[in-house]
């Protein structure tokens, strides 16, 4: 059955194959979706958190310059605020969804919303490519080798579970037994008015 979460794999998996075409932060995306569509966003998270998956590595480079160092931090806390919005978009389309159903008078409230478990299932995309080519190398040793591939085998077992969580999930939506809840994420940091370093510095 091809569920959401299963579609979102298949666009989460084109995603981080695109990006390695040319395999550098700076690529322009090329969104093969139509603009506004779901798949559109679905595409654009794993493509954002591919990009922030190679920025963490490039700024734990022990001899990097502090100048881009900061740059590239700064570069991060932005991927980060654009990633909670767009989780927060894809949310408005489950709200969108669902918004016609009835919860049954026993309906549950989830720990967290169905965007936020598709934005774990895009990581764990991002972290499964990676972690085969850790597998795929032919210049560590055998007790290497094994970690990497154990490691690979839990990623594997974890997608798979996740994917069904988020169909349960989602079918428990539709029928009505989960109550669909969004809270926004209000982070404080970067906004000017909440961020006592950032108000204090414009008096």
């Amino acid at each position: 059955m091809n569920t959401f979460a299963s579609t979102s794999n298949q666009i989460f998996s084109q995603a981080v194959v695109d990006y390695h075409i040319n395999d550098n932060v700076d690529t322009p995306i090329n969104n093969p979706f139509e603009p506004g569509t779901i798949e559109s966003l679905l595409y654009l998270k794993c493509w954002i958190d591919t990009v922030q998956w190679h920025l963490e590595d490039i700024i734990r480079d022990p001899n990097i310059d502090p100048t881009e160092a900061l740059l590239i931090k700064r570069r991060i806390d932005k991927s980060n605020q654009d990633r909670t919005d767009l989780v927060e978009r894809i949310d408005s389309y489950f709200l969108e969804q669902y918004q016609d159903i009835q919860p049954q008078t026993d309906a549950k409230i989830n720990t967290e919303s169905p965007a936020w478990a598709i934005d774990r299932l895009s990581i764990l995309n991002v972290k499964i490519y990676h972690m085969q080519k850790e597998v795929e190398r032919t210049d560590i040793d055998a007790t290497q080798h094994k970690k990497v591939a154990d490691k690979l085998n839990v990623l594997l077992e974890q997608k798979d579970d996740l994917t069904t969580s988020i169909t349960q999930l989602l079918d428990d939506y539709a029928s009505g037994l989960r109550i669909m809840k969004v809270y926004k994420q209000m982070k404080m940091y970067n906004d000017p008015n909440l961020n006592p370093v950032l108000y204090q510095n414009k008096k």
